[in-house]
């Protein structure tokens, strides 16, 4: 996955904490990572490992760009 800025590279947690928006895709998605206490797992990890189909993968994908791109990112 390639998202926006390295945003793939970075905890869950810290994504989170400066993209809250990123939690609600995720949620829509069946991603439960907003109530995770470890929250260490990186963006991209996350994405790939809750057994989504490609095309999930790749709508979570753009959606997190898109968001990206309209904050001006």
């Amino acid at each position: 996955m390639d998202f926006k800025n390295g945003l793939g590279h970075q905890a869950i947690q810290d994504v989170m904490q400066n993209y809250p928006e990123i939690g609600e895709i995720l949620n829509r998605y069946e991603i439960g990572c907003v109530t995770c206490k470890v929250g260490i797992c990186l963006l991209k990890d996350v994405v790939s490992i809750h057994g989504l189909s490609k095309d999930d993968e790749a709508k979570i994908e753009l959606e997190i760009n898109n968001y990206l791109t309209n904050k001006g990112e």
